[in-house]
């Protein structure tokens, strides 16, 4: 059984910025978009993964079919 579209983890294609992948995690979980991007830029400068964690969403995640 497959969860509903609007449940579903894909990039977003109509509301990316760079890959997607913010705009994507933000539809799934009911988030602001522009909330969870400047959360990502202000953690980049952090130590962790941030970028590397991006960037792996990026080639994991399928991308949406355009809805």
């Amino acid at each position: 059984m497959t969860a509903p579209a609007s449940r579903r983890l894909t990039r977003d294609s109509r509301h990316k910025v760079i890959a997607g992948v913010c705009a994507g995690l933000a539809r799934r979980y009911g988030l602001s978009r522009t909330g969870l991007r400047v959360a990502f830029v202000v953690s980049c400068v952090l130590p962790g993964p941030q970028f590397v964690a991006y960037l792996v969403l990026w080639v994991v995640m399928p991308r949406d079919d355009g809805r």
